[in-house]
């Protein structure tokens, strides 16, 4: 998700997709595990956005 749309949100949509983000690493983790991690630059992207999500988070306060 773009820097734009994650600015637009509010606090507690930003906590929601924050959780989607942990629940979608967690899931690439067990991937790369197990071997069956096809596209391994997503666990870098979801690491990174997870980050964004966090500085605005604490922007927001």
């Amino acid at each position: 998700m773009e820097l734009k749309q994650l600015k637009s949100k509010s606090a507690d949509e930003l906590k929601s997709h924050l959780v989607d983000l942990h629940k979608e690493q967690f899931s690439l983790r067990m991937q790369k595990a197990t071997g069956q991690l096809a596209k391994t630059h997503d666990a870098r992207r979801v690491r990174r956005e997870i980050a964004r999500v966090n500085t605005l988070l604490g922007a927001k306060k």
